[in-house]
């Protein structure tokens, strides 16, 4: 653990700064390097999850029986933070169902079955004409393409390649820290398609304005920092080798070691004019703008008790149950796999569950590196997790006011600057899971936020109709106003009695209403009468009309005791 180095020199005397906290957990790196990058073999069945980002999860837009072809759209944007999914290989859809996925939760979620035909055929690829297309309708191409984070939080790309009103972030960072234990997948990706990679950070570079482009890599990956600095030499994009601590790779962090720029509380790194995007997904640009190509594999890193650790270019949709027999499968003794890391993974419930942009490392765990965690004991207030905490917050208060439910005082010690590395985690020395504590609050937080909206919107429609109904009201009384008033102008009804003028005035309009109606009434069965008996009908009719003459110029007002 680290108490507050001086700052280091990079690659061209790039001063480094020494961002707070921070441990060194043992790498196993070299377990999984040994072999080049394989190609997985095809698969029989894929089972593609709809939700691989952060965000809406893709709306299906396939259906049971329909035949596909790799690279084809099996599930379409759904909302703003949104991005395609697409066939791994052709094949049959037999299912649009929820099965398992690798999650914390452990639930289900919706997935398009394929059953593979074997052909492996795609839709046409054509490479994009990026230079020339507007800056808009390639982040919207890239959006359905699937382009999404690659390091861990798979947020679409099309968004962070957007600079907004900024118009333009003058620095773009390519992350090749991989600070985490066990995985090298970021590492073999750089060794070997360095090229390709800053092909990728070219188009992110013009789409971003950005003036300068720094590539940060751990220190401990010296095959990787020659390799990249070779395909940077004789261009401006700066290769450094950052200093090897966990969570160096952390984009707030790796932008304060290489620019020395502090994301403020609450922030993000392009407001200090920072842009960061893992190498693996710049990698995937590239084969997206010059190749074509949809996002439907990346990298695994498939490691711990395996018979054979390496890494594999996986299609998404992959069961995890054959990623792990294609590394040699796991060995006797093993007791669980992890998503992840050791530090920000976490426990897979089952191996069916598929690969997806998500995953970058399947790690197999056994006894000896992974022993069982003691019991927890009361915190000591010892400080070693706010000493270990890269983001400078007080985890041993956190831990208390989330461990007693007062989410507004986790939230006034900035609970959402928790990147949830694991740093506190792993110092603390009453093994207390303090991550787990953060995690449940922020989760509380955000349901009771959810609960709020709904409730705030219910309130809003309930005001609203309550306001429709008194407009309503409001409009008919006016309505009725008017009509006494012009009565009342006439000189139909008294001035002096405004009451008694609105009950006359509705009199009138009703016995005006029954007027006309009688008026429209015609007698039955009187056409074929002798001629004595219409003249005595029509005499009848004269005396009632003459009555009705008589009767219309009369006061109409109710009698009184004195009338």
């Amino acid at each position: 653990m680290r108490t507050g180095n001086p700052p280091a020199a990079g690659a061209r005397g790039r001063r480094l700064y020494d961002f707070p906290g921070g441990v060194h957990p043992e790498g196993h790196k070299a377990v999984s390097t040994g072999r080049p990058i394989a190609a997985m073999p095809l698969l029989p069945r894929y089972v593609v999850a709809l939700r691989q980002h952060i965000g809406e999860p893709a709306r299906a837009v396939v259906q049971i029986g329909e035949r596909v072809l790799r690279g084809q759209l099996i599930g379409r944007p759904e909302g703003y933070v949104s991005v395609g999914v697409h066939a791994p290989t052709s094949g049959r859809v037999v299912a649009v169902e929820p099965r398992p996925v690798p999650h914390p939760s452990g639930l289900m979620d919706l997935c398009v079955v394929i059953d593979a035909d074997g052909e492996d055929r795609a839709v046409d690829l054509a490479p994009l004409d990026w230079h020339r297309m507007d800056p808009s309708a390639l982040r919207n191409r890239l959006r359905e393409m699937g382009l999404a984070g690659l390091g861990g939080a798979v947020f679409p790309s099309f968004i962070k390649l957007n600079p907004g009103a900024k118009r333009q972030i003058p620095i773009l960072i390519l992350n090749g820290a991989e600070c985490e234990p066990w995985i090298t997948c970021d590492d073999m990706l750089m060794r070997e398609r360095a090229s390709e990679i800053l092909l990728g950070a070219h188009v992110m570079r013009h789409m971003l304005g950005a003036e300068q482009v720094l590539v940060g890599i751990e220190d401990n990956k010296p095959e990787a920092l020659a390799c990249m600095a070779e395909a940077a030499a004789g261009s401006d994009v700066e290769v450094v080798g950052v200093p090897t601590v966990y969570p160096g790779g952390g984009g707030k962090q790796l932008t304060y070691t290489l620019t020395g720029r502090k994301t403020p509380s609450k922030g993000l790194t392009t407001d200090v004019g920072v842009q960061v995007f893992n190498v693996g997904t710049a990698y995937s640009l590239y084969r997206a703008v010059y190749l074509g190509e949809p996002l439907v594999s990346r990298v695994v890193t498939v490691t711990g008790h395996v018979g054979s650790p390496r890494n594999l270019e996986v299609r998404l949709g992959s069961p995890i149950s054959d990623v792990i027999r294609a590394a040699g499968g796991e060995l006797p003794g093993a007791t669980g796999e992890v998503i992840g890391g050791p530090m920000m993974g976490f426990d897979l419930h089952d191996t069916s569950a598929p690969i997806t942009k998500a995953v970058n490392c399947v790690l197999v765990r056994n006894a000896e590196h992974f022993p069982p965690k003691p019991a927890p004991m009361p915190c000591i207030r010892c400080g070693e997790c706010a000493r270990a905490c890269p983001a400078a917050l007080q985890p041993y208060e956190l831990y208390w006011y989330a461990r007693h439910r007062d989410f507004g005082k986790t939230q006034s010690y900035s609970l959402f600057d928790c990147i949830e590395c694991g740093c506190c985690s792993y110092v603390c020395p009453s093994h207390i899971p303090l991550v787990d504590y953060y995690r449940f609050a922020k989760s509380e937080i955000w349901a009771r936020e959810r609960e709020k909206q709904a409730a705030d919107l219910a309130r809003e429609r309930h005001e609203f109709r309550i306001f429709r109904l008194e407009r309503e009201k409001r409009e008919k009384a006016e309505k009725l106003a008017k009509k006494a008033s012009e009565r009342m102008d006439s000189g139909a009804v008294a001035t002096d009695d405004p009451e008694a003028a609105r009950k006359k005035a509705l009199l009138a309009a009703a016995i005006e209403k029954a007027k006309q109606a009688k008026a429209g009434i015609r007698p039955k069965n009187v056409d074929d009468l002798p001629a004595d008996k219409q003249r005595e009908i029509a005499a009848i009719e004269a005396r009632r009309q003459q009555l009705a003459s008589t009767a219309e110029p009369s006061d109409t007002r109710s009698p009184t005791p004195d009338s």
